[in-house]
């Protein structure tokens, strides 16, 4: 009778408990689930407003270009082409007389001589450099036309929309009429082009026939080569008369310019008197050329490290190597950056200077700030990402697979190369993927040592591409973000930079969570 009376006690207490435990478990749901719901919701917000702002940018642009070529300015670069390949090509000349002057200095001949000596030189420099006065003043005073034709634009752009609307039956108004002259003054100057490119054709081909002799042997194969750019530039400055006869104002301009001058252009020219562009191709191409550098490096060593404390090192070596290089993580990107400035970069221009590397044809370096500079020290950024992940590939690795390679007669190396880092090998590339996703959006250590400059590399130099200066996505976005104007079309497409890097840097994650993925059932 006891035992039946105790029935219904022991029914309330566990059901008591039951309902402690439900309640319990909706707290820890609501609690972590609210907070997961928050995080999704800032991060959704954070894409919207990335994606609201960045696409703005392609109106803008577009009536830029529109702009650009309705003012003639266009017209003007079609001549400044002309004279910026003149503009390169004397600089070409001053690098080899820099090349003859650090020669003969090496070889110990006194200033006097050496300047006497390459007098010749510099007569036949300075008359090249003086055969493009009369192009660069007819670009000058082209502009000034074309720019003033601009400003009215612009102001014209401002007007109302009641003021601006035109039918066909209506006359255009005045200022339409003006900017209508104005443009044709800019494009007379197309008969004085064929003139000035004629005097500069015949002065070139003179001045070839007759070069200088070169006080340095080694320049001549470099000089023979400027040689002949500066022939194929008189050769084709006949063209130039004909483009700008071909050019044509009232040619419409295609809405998908806008997307494509932005996704293949090839400058990034922001706060001009001219025109601005915002071509993306050298800050891409920067950002993924210091990243291949930071990966050649890092991989490696990374892998490496993490083979050897995995399979190799004793428990001593392993409580000492672990932490010591996920500590590097801790260290902030800025302080890696100011040792980059003020140790890296000094201590590779200086190894580029020692007398055993004089082979190589690009050393020394002149640029202490480089893509391998900062390169170098994101692979210490990377290290720390890639070691972790690929010890955990190599420690997941199924103990039969070791235990089968030892017992067919295998020994550690060979086992090590032939099974176990075949079989992480996709976790091993997930985390050098996670390593470059780290790398490419990092932005203090390349706005320091990278060296700022929007440029396309020079190919043509070879490995010694990698040790010229160059912006990134990221750089640029630090760099200028604080000093744009909100709404401003520049503003705008710093905005359209970050969309570029967040697609990439989630693509290069995805893969990488698709490698985990598919890691982890291969293992299981």
């Amino acid at each position: 009778m006891e035992a039946m009376a105790e029935l219904p006690k022991n029914f309330a207490r566990k059901n008591r408990a039951q309902k402690a435990r439900v309640s319990t478990d909706r707290t820890i749901k609501v609690f972590f689930g609210s907070n997961a719901l928050v995080a999704i919701v800032v991060l959704a917000l954070i894409t919207i407003f990335l994606f609201r702002e960045g696409f703005g940018f392609f109106g803008q642009n577009l009536d830029s270009i529109r702009r650009y070529r309705q003012s003639g300015e266009e017209y003007v670069d079609l001549m400044r082409q002309y004279a910026d390949a003149h503009t390169a090509l004397s600089r070409g000349l001053n690098a080899l007389r820099l090349r003859q002057f650090r020669a003969a200095e090496k070889d110990g001949v006194p200033l006097d001589q050496i300047n006497a000596s390459l007098a010749p030189f510099d007569q036949f420099a300075e008359a090249f450099s003086t055969t493009a006065e009369p192009l660069n003043g007819l670009v000058s005073d082209s502009g000034d036309t074309a720019s003033a034709l601009k400003a009215a634009l612009l102001a014209q752009a401002g007007l109302s929309e009641d003021a601006a609307e035109t039918t066909d039956s209506t006359p255009p108004p005045p200022a339409a009429l003006a900017a209508r002259q104005q443009l044709d003054q800019v494009r007379t100057s197309a008969a004085a082009f064929d003139g000035i490119a004629a005097t500069i054709q015949t002065q070139i081909t003179n001045l070839l026939a007759t070069p200088p002799p070169l006080t340095t042997p080694a320049v001549q194969p470099s000089f023979a080569k400027w040689q002949k750019n500066a022939r194929n530039y008189a050769q084709a400055l006949p063209a130039g008369g004909q483009e700008l006869r071909a050019w044509n104002p009232d040619k419409p301009i295609a809405w998908y310019r806008t997307i494509t001058s932005f996704l293949f252009g090839r400058d990034w020219v922001t706060a001009s008197f001219w025109q601005d562009w915002y071509g993306i191709i050298p800050l891409f191409v920067g950002s993924v050329m210091v990243s291949v550098v930071a990966l050649a490096i890092g991989v490696p060593l990374a892998v490496m490290a993490a083979i050897y404390v995995s399979e190799v090192a004793s428990a001593y070596e392993k409580k000492l190597i672990k932490p010591y290089i996920e500590f590097i993580a801790a260290v902030p990107s800025v302080v890696l950056g100011f040792f980059g400035i003020a140790v890296v970069g000094q201590a590779i221009r200086a190894a580029t200077q020692w007398e055993w590397l004089s082979w190589v044809s690009f050393f020394p370096i002149a640029e202490r700030l480089n893509i391998f500079t900062a390169g170098s020290l994101l692979a210490l950024m990377a290290i720390p990402t890639i070691f972790t992940l690929s010890e955990d590939a190599l420690r997941n690795v199924p103990r039969g697979f070791k235990e089968a390679s030892y017992a067919l007669g295998a020994n550690r190396l060979q086992t090590i190369a032939r099974v176990l880092v075949p079989a992480s090998l996709s976790g091993i590339v997930s985390a050098i993927l996670l390593g470059l996703g780290r790398v490419i959006g990092e932005t203090m250590v390349v706005l320091l040592c990278a060296g700022n400059r929007i440029e396309i590399p020079d190919f043509t130099e070879g490995l010694g591409a990698f040790f010229q200066p160059v912006h990134t996505m990221t750089g640029i976005i630090a760099q200028e973000m604080g000093e744009v104007v909100r709404g401003s079309i520049h503003y705008r497409a710093l905005f359209m930079v970050g969309l570029v890097l967040f697609v990439l840097t989630l693509g290069i994650n995805y893969l990488a969570q698709r490698l985990v993925a598919r890691y982890r059932m291969s293992i299981g």
